[in-house]
């Protein structure tokens, strides 16, 4: 339910689907199941919607193996936390449909590393390579599948690890006895994995005009209960929600969405950043290359200097991240307060007037110099 460009992340992917023909949905749900079932219903655009809940986090195959007693026959399979575009589920579609064989979705990347490569040979898959050291790979999974209604019977046979079922290692058993088709795609493909891709979610939805906001201009939305001050600055793309309040001489955007009750004062200059719903940014402040969560106070000449950083998250670094900062659900800064880009900051963390943060700030944590 992270926000892309003010909807959340799974509408967009049930938006494809829908487009892409599927006749009905199933959604895997654990974390804050009743806001999804709240938000969505039991239909959307039109299309039935049945929830199968994973009370615990088990993993991939663990996850698609709850659906099992609402699927009948063949079935296509999504991560909730990828945008990709119609065309790119039809082609895994019509793969399977003509075939006959398991079809998965596959995409040039460069940082194969972080998604896991796979290997293709005349048009099958014949290796999956979790995190590759080496380039010489440039194929990555794209997370969308069709597979025929076996598919729950070889994830019971597929071995756990660390308690752990994984699709992939499904997958891998699969090539043991069958063919899998690699159904090489080109269109949208945009991970949400992290906290800080969803500026590039963003980018990319903006670019597509994937609003719902009242457009005012080219590549400017504005909704209709929305406040810009005259002497305003919207440079697109961007997108302004519901209730939204923009000061005089702040400039926003490119590159920006703000979400539902959102305040921003005056002569503040927002661009590339996300921020979510009842977010307020005091005058004078800079937000670059930024997400916020839901109910972050920004005191007055906040600084964020947007990225390129090297961004830890626990043990791992993730080098030459365009990244200013993340600031968490109801953390709050007082005011003159700076951050070195790549920071990353807890919710209901409290940090005082004048310091500069630089790194992890820990949830509930208060910062006083």
């Amino acid at each position: 339910m992270l926000p892309a460009a003010n909807r959340p992340i799974l509408e967009h992917v049930f938006d494809a689907l829908v487009e892409a023909g599927i006749e009905k949905l199933v959604a895997v749900v654990g974390y804050k199941r009743d806001r999804v079932q709240d938000h969505f219903g039991p239909t959307y655009r039109g299309i039935p919607i049945s929830y199968v809940s994973q009370t615990k986090q088990l993993g991939s195959g663990h996850a698609l193996l709850q659906a099992r007693s609402v699927v009948d026959g063949p079935v296509l399979v999504m991560n909730g936390d990828r945008l990709v575009d119609a065309a790119t589920i039809e082609s895994v579609d019509t793969s399977y449909a003509e075939t006959g064989h398991t079809s998965i979705a596959v995409i040039e990347r460069q940082d194969t590393s972080r998604y896991g490569a796979v290997e293709v040979q005349d048009g099958d898959i014949v290796d999956i390579v979790e995190k590759p050291q080496h380039d010489e790979f440039r194929l990555i999974n794209g997370g969308v599948y069709a597979f025929d209604g076996d598919i729950f019977e070889a994830i019971d046979e597929t071995t756990r690890h660390a308690g752990e079922l994984a699709l992939t290692d499904t997958i891998e058993l699969l090539l043991e006895s069958d063919r899998i088709q690699a159904v090489e795609v080109d269109g949208m493909w945009v991970d949400a994995t992290y906290p800080w891709d969803l500026l590039t979610v963003a980018r990319e939805v903006l670019a597509r005009g994937r609003v719902v906001e009242s457009a005012r201009d080219e590549q400017v939305w504005v909704d209709n209960s929305a406040r810009v001050h005259d002497e305003a600055t919207l440079q697109s793309p961007v997108v302004i929600g519901p209730d939204c309040e923009v000061g005089p001489d702040a400039v926003i955007g490119p590159n920006v969405a703000l979400g539902r009750n959102t305040t921003i004062g005056a002569n503040s200059v927002i661009q590339h950043t996300v921020l979510d719903a009842d977010t307020r940014v005091d005058p004078s402040s800079t937000l670059i290359d930024t997400v916020t969560g839901q109910d972050v106070n920004l005191g007055v000449n906040t600084v964020v200097p947007g990225g390129p950083a090297d961004v830890q998250v626990g043990t791992e670094v993730f080098e030459d991240q365009r990244l200013g900062a993340v600031i968490a659900d109801r953390a709050v800064a007082l005011g003159d307060v700076s951050f070195v880009s790549g920071s990353l900051v807890g919710p209901n963390a409290r940090l005082a007037t004048g310091v500069t943060v630089d790194g992890t700030v820990r949830e509930g944590a208060e910062v006083v110099r």
